[in-house]
């Protein structure tokens, strides 16, 4: 009897795929964007990041790439960290946060029905996001280059709808048509630039791809991938569970978030849910 063949290779159709017509500008807004603001690439080891970093290296190998460490990464993660360091020769700066992710969740008492309420709680994302973010800036200028994607949330895309209109409104120097048939040309113009007012400029070179657009790029490219992505896969967790960031915090609980942890990832989730006992609330 002849054994069956290995079926479809996704990854070698995902190469296949067409590239994204407005990703033919990128390279000059990203020329633009570091001539202007100077700054770094943030690098999170997710994928969205790789294909930011990718396009951005080949403007700027010497870019300094910022990884923020919340210290709660999955274990695979620090791994692929040193492993794309070496094969992209990163100059990587690692900004570790002040409080780790676990010390923040354990100390809210949210996560223990019998701990004590806290006189006042701490902001996760001041901690793991703003606060290294500002010494990165501090460090290498106020410019950022991000992965950060319209299609992961709804604040996500009002965050760079809004964004939009404010740069349409300030730079367009009246060569924007107003009309619909010029969308396409207003949003490769001046589309995922968002600025602070702190004044700090954020690009997302990939702000309006589709998560298909994302993952055909790096399979064109070759680029490796974080292996946790493939195991959350093997473990059958849909596309919205496929998350590389921190291993817990308080989002997508109810979606099973804490489920796909103790199953790919057993012996660290009880040891999770001794300091988090309400953990077990959610598999």
């Amino acid at each position: 009897m002849t054994q069956p063949g290995p079926g479809l290779d996704v990854h070698a159709l995902r190469a296949l795929q067409r590239p994204r017509a407005a990703a033919a500008g990128l390279a000059e807004r990203i020329t633009a964007h570091l001539e202007a603001h100077d700054g770094y690439v943030a690098f999170s080891g997710g994928k969205d990041s790789l294909a930011v970093l990718h396009q951005v290296l080949a403007v700027e190998p010497n870019v300094p790439v910022a990884f923020f460490d919340s210290g709660f990464e999955f274990p695979e993660t620090y791994r692929y960290l040193e492993q794309i360091t070496d094969q992209l020769h990163l100059d990587l700066h690692w900004y570790p946060a002040r409080q780790t992710t676990l010390e923040v969740l354990a100390a809210s008492g949210a996560w223990d029905h019998d701990a004590p309420e806290p006189a006042q709680r701490t902001d996760l994302h001041q901690v793991l996001i703003t606060e290294p973010a500002s010494r990165a800036h501090r460090d290498h200028g106020p410019g950022e280059l991000w992965g950060v994607r319209a299609q992961e949330s709804r604040g996500r895309a009002a965050l760079y709808a809004n964004a939009l209109r404010t740069e349409l409104a300030q730079h367009c120097n009246g060569d924007c048509q107003p009309d619909a048939s010029h969308e396409a040309t207003r949003r490769a113009r001046h589309g995922g630039t968002v600025r602070r007012i702190d004044g700090t400029v954020a690009f997302g070179p990939v702000w309006d791809w589709r998560t298909p657009d994302v993952w055909a790029y790096l399979a064109r490219h070759q680029l490796p991938v974080n292996p946790v992505y493939a195991k959350l896969r093997a473990l059958g967790a849909p596309e919205h569970a496929q998350r590389v960031s921190h291993m817990l915090d308080g989002s997508q609980l109810e979606q099973g978030r804490a489920t796909w942890l103790r199953r790919g990832w057993p012996h660290l989730f009880e040891e999770l849910a001794a300091a988090l006992p309400r953990l077990r609330e959610f598999v």
